[in-house]
C-alpha cells in the first residue's frame, strides 16, 4: 500500500441497529479528518440471534430484519460493495431519523435514492440471498467472537465490537474517541470496556 494511500476500515452494519447506525454516522465524522476509508459489510442480527433464548416480541422483530441485509446483498452482488455505504445510509435515514417501516416503498424508496435498481426490493422476500447473508455475516462476526453484536469493526488487523455511544460524536469528539478505541483494540491482549448504557439512542 503506498505511503499516502488511507487505512482501511471495515464496517459490519445490520440496518435494524439504531446503535450501529450511531457508530456508521461517527465513522464517517471520522474519515473527514483522518486518512481512513471505510469499506461496508452487512452482519445480521437475526442471524447472531438464531440459537439464543431471546423473547418472542424480540424473536418477530429479528424476522423482520432479515429483509434490509438481503436487499443491501442483491445490490452488493449487482452492483459491488461499493454501494453499500450509500445505500445504508438511505435504509438508516428512513429508518431511524423517519420511523418508516421494511415495507416494499421503503426498499424501492432507498434503492431509488441510492441511484440502484429499485426492483433490488424483491430481495427483501426472498431466502436466496441468505446464504450470502451468512457468509458475510460470518466475515465479520469470527474476527471478534460470539458475544457481541452490530457494529463490527476491524483496523489494520485489530477487530472490535461498537463502540456503543450515543450521541454521535462530531469533529475533534469523533477523532478523539477513533484514536482511544483504536489504541485500545490493537493492545495486546486487551478484550473488554463496558459500562451500563443511561440514554436511548440519539441520531441528531
Amino acid at each position: 500500500m503506498p505511503q499516502d494511500a488511507p487505512t482501511p476500515v471495515d464496517f459490519w452494519f445490520d440496518p435494524l441497529c439504531p446503535w450501529a447506525w450511531i457508530t456508521s454516522r461517527w465513522i464517517l465524522e471520522v474519515e473527514k479528518l483522518r486518512p481512513i476509508e471505510v469499506r461496508w459489510h452487512v452482519m445480521s442480527l437475526a442471524v447472531l440471534n438464531e440459537d439464543k433464548d431471546v423473547p418472542e416480541e424480540h424473536r418477530k422483530g429479528l424476522a423482520e430484519a432479515w429483509k434490509p441485509v438481503r436487499v443491501c446483498i442483491a445490490a452488493e452482488q449487482k452492483y459491488g460493495a461499493e454501494v453499500l455505504g450509500r445505500l445504508y445510509t438511505e435504509l438508516g435515514t428512513r429508518r431511524h431519523h423517519e420511523k418508516q417501516k421494511f415495507d416494499r416503498e421503503y426498499f424501492e424508496a432507498a434503492l431509488t435514492a441510492a441511484g440502484l435498481d429499485p426492483a433490488l426490493a424483491d430481495a427483501a422476500e426472498s431466502t436466496a440471498y441468505d446464504e450470502a447473508v451468512r457468509a458475510s455475516h460470518k466475515d465479520g462476526i469470527d474476527r471478534v467472537g460470539q458475544e457481541v453484536g452490530t457494529p463490527v469493526i476491524e483496523v489494520e488487523g485489530s477487530a472490535f465490537f461498537g463502540p456503543v455511544v450515543s450521541p454521535i460524536p462530531r469533529g475533534e469528539a469523533a477523532v478523539k474517541l477513533w484514536d482511544g478505541v483504536v489504541a485500545v483494540a490493537s493492545t495486546d491482549g486487551f478484550f473488554e470496556l463496558k459500562r451500563t448504557r443511561t440514554r436511548d439512542p440519539i441520531f441528531d
